[in-house]
């Protein structure tokens, strides 16, 4: 087991992605090249950090966070506490694009209850953790691990990969992983060891086309000749469904209504197109969320009349500021294309 783990770490130090904004937090792991990144994040708690970054990963991919979201969101929040001291429009505002919203509200709940709870720091608890919302068990331990530089170890997508592999185990529980896991954890530097696996997992054994011949683990691992016979893969069955949006323009303003549904809770949402007369129709586009292939056409109306008991009307200059889902934003998009737009 210690020439597995030296065999990782070197791997790691020649092909590992170290420069990623969440791995340079402590001052043992700083890369000196990335100046930039180390300004920006040179007052942030690392607990704090590691915590956003993995929220954000869950269901994105780490491009688009790096590119559009991670930085930008602890610039508005730079702390827990500025989290707690924000509400949720504003923080399902910078979530903006990023889906998945039951995501950010649950960011916005943990802040208020570290706030009340822990002296609005992150519990450096592992089962404390786990009892925040959002936060599971892989979340917990990667946050224990890479935040608080805890030996911990951790099961996600990636790592259950190259460990079933590796101990060639066809459907594992998630209690034996987390068992493999921590039985294969490098006391000595559990931090690169957990990165290191999580890179193996994304760059080298891959779902399909695992590339065996550069892996780390080669020599020992029990599946490199069969490694899709160990690979768990879910078909998503995707539901078709159609969606007719009306966008409402009364006395220079829009009209839009406060979701109470789980899907979009608090988001500011178009209406539903009800075959109102003189409405125009704009278009169409295609939207997928979760499970959904939604096919979406979209009407407008220009009106005094029309009366709506939830609705909130704003300025299209307002408009920029709300909080809106990406299925709104491209509904919005469609119309600043039309004839009919200000």
């Amino acid at each position: 087991m210690k020439k597995i783990h030296q065999s990782i770490l070197k791997w790691y130090d020649k092909n590992g992605r170290k420069s990623l904004p969440w791995r340079i937090l402590h001052e043992k792991f700083k890369i000196h090249a990335y100046k930039e990144d180390l300004e920006k994040l040179s007052k942030i708690d690392p607990a704090y950090a590691v915590y956003i970054s993995e929220i954000m990963l869950q269901q994105t991919q780490v491009k688009s966070v790096l590119q559009n979201y991670y930085f930008q969101f602890l610039a508005k929040f730079p702390s827990i506490l500025d989290l707690a001291n924000s509400n949720e429009d504003e923080v399902l505002k910078a979530w903006q694009g990023l889906g998945y919203y039951t995501r950010a509200r649950n960011l916005y709940q943990c802040a208020l209850i570290c706030k009340q709870k822990f002296n609005a720091k992150l519990p450096n608890d592992i089962k404390e953790l786990q009892k925040l919302p959002g936060i599971g068990e892989y979340t917990a331990g990667a946050i224990a691990c890479f935040g608080f530089l805890q030996n911990q170890s951790f099961v996600d997508a990636n790592i259950k990969r190259v460990l079933s592999r590796f101990y060639a185990l066809e459907n594992p529980s998630l209690r034996e992983l987390s068992q493999k896991a921590k039985d294969f954890l490098n006391i000595n530097n559990s931090f690169e060891h957990n990165q290191a696996l999580l890179d193996i997992g994304a760059l080298v054994c891959l779902p399909k086309n695992a590339k065996c011949d550069i892996c780390p683990l080669n020599l020992s691992c029990k599946a490199k000749n069969d490694y899709e016979k160990y690979t768990i893969s879910k078909k998503i069955k995707y539901i078709e469904k159609k969606l007719q949006l009306l966008i409402i323009q009364k006395n220079d303003q829009f009209l839009l209504y406060k979701s109470k549904e789980k899907l979009y809770f608090n988001m500011y949402n178009f209406l539903e197109f009800q075959n109102e007369k003189n409405a125009k129709y704009l278009g169409e586009f295609k939207h997928s969320y979760t499970k959904y292939q939604i096919k979406v056409k979209v009407y407008f109306l220009k009106t005094k009349h029309f009366k709506c008991k939830d609705c909130l009307a704003f300025s299209f200059e307002e408009l920029e500021n709300l909080a809106l889902s990406k299925l709104t934003l491209k509904t919005l998009e469609l119309f600043k294309k039309s004839e009919y737009a200000i």
